[in-house]
């Protein structure tokens, strides 16, 4: 069976154009989902319920048949987080404070699944947020790679869920959100200020690393940019041949980042093989250059600096004469005019998919049709838009930019 499949009601011929993308994505469901964390379908659970998605009731479904005591508890945690917010995840840029230790049934959860709650419900509504301070409670109580297994979690769900709800409208549906469930918790402390951030933990399972003379990105570039972690990486010395095949580019080995993502071999190679075939398989479908315009934008409205690096670089490398537009969208952010009626309708979905999956409608899809974009081109985009709420929650939420020193002075 296939799981976005199954979740949407949906086969659509056209998915089948990025077989490697649908296969590999069925692969991260079944090394998240059905490996060894413990946590795993209580944070589906709730992450999918903060989305107010249908597929809440599948996820909860798994939870029940492995730990009903803890359903209510969830369910629980799920309303404190969307009444507090309102009908589910919005733009990035807020503060947006949760503690499950303050939920009335918070014994029944556990040290363990309260970090990972705490940590699911910031890297749903705001990933920008990340600070090594959030990781300190799962590294209290999560090993290193139980750490990447949780982040992985949660960043595929993001994608998982904005797949589905983007093939349920292209198969003419909408989805109703589900309705908030009453909440019995008390109110959630909203922090406004740096003064009212949690405070870091001490000791625990691993040291999360700090880097005090680290010099972040301030704004948006097309420049490439460094990446350090918070999380201790794999020494290269210390890769198996697992490791190695996971990454599948050789050169990979030499990166921060994925020799950290490779603490979850199985997700780290089904997550390359998913990113390989949405961007890189141009046989059919939309252009390179617009599907690397959904990478950025969604990176420039999550605030990954470094994502956004990357793929508005990769954009101006696939398109002609469109500097000017990349760099609106940079400096001005994703209510730029992006230079043609296209882009800006991509730059649209793109927006809707990664606010809240549940904005993006048959309005959308209509635009892009009167566009003259077919069935696959769109599937090309909601691919390219989910995929980035994935790798931006990696990249925001283990590790920080940092300008190189050529470009210090620029």
């Amino acid at each position: 069976m296939d799981i976005i499949n199954f979740l949407s009601g949906t086969d659509l011929a056209e998915r089948n154009d990025r077989l490697q993308a649908k296969d590999n994505a069925q692969l991260s469901f079944e090394a998240l989902l059905e490996g060894e964390l413990p946590e795993r379908y209580a944070v589906a659970a709730f992450v999918a319920g903060l989305h107010r998605s249908p597929v809440a009731e599948f996820y909860f479904d798994l939870l029940g048949d492995e730990n009903p005591g803890l359903m209510q508890p969830v369910a629980e945690a799920v309303a404190a987080g969307l009444n507090t917010w309102g009908s589910g995840p919005a733009e990035q840029g807020q503060a947006r404070w949760f503690s499950a230790a303050t939920l009335p049934h918070a014994d029944a959860l556990g040290q363990r699944l309260v970090a990972a709650l705490d940590f699911s419900h910031f890297l749903v509504f705001n990933p920008v947020d990340s600070t090594p301070e959030r990781l300190a409670a799962l590294a209290k109580v999560f090993t290193e790679d139980e750490t990447v297994t949780v982040a992985q979690l949660v960043s595929f769900l993001a994608f998982q869920l904005r797949v589905v709800h983007g093939l349920v409208v292209l198969d003419g549906r909408e989805t109703a959100p589900l309705p908030a469930p009453a909440s019995t918790a008390p109110a959630i402390t909203v922090a406004s200020d740096e003064g009212s951030a949690p405070t870091a933990l001490t000791g625990g399972v691993y040291e999360v690393l700090t880097y005090p003379h680290l010099v972040e990105p301030s704004h948006f570039v097309h420049h490439s940019l460094g990446w350090k972690p918070w999380v201790p990486i794999l020494g290269e010395e210390e890769l198996t041949e697992a490791h190695l095949e996971a990454m599948i580019l050789p050169e990979r080995a030499k990166s921060a980042y994925f020799r950290l993502l490779a603490r979850d071999p199985q997700a780290l190679k089904a997550r390359t093989l998913t990113d390989l075939d949405i961007f890189y398989n141009i046989d059919t479908g939309i252009g390179r250059a617009e599907r690397e315009l959904a990478a950025t934008v969604a990176s420039r409205l999550n605030g990954c600096i470094y994502c956004a690096s990357v793929h508005s670089a990769r954009t101006l490398e696939e398109s002609t004469g469109r500097v000017a537009d990349v760099e609106r969208l940079l400096d001005q952010g994703v209510g730029a005019d992006l230079g043609s009626d296209t882009w800006n309708a991509i730059r649209d979905t793109t927006v809707a998919l990664t606010r809240t999956p549940i904005d993006f409608g048959q309005r959308h899809v209509h635009q892009l049709k009167a566009l003259g974009l077919e069935t696959g081109d769109m599937i090309d985009i909601i691919n390219a838009a989910a995929f980035f709420n994935w790798a931006n929650r990696l990249m925001l939420s283990l590790g920080a930019a940092e300008v190189p020193r050529r470009f210090r002075n620029h």
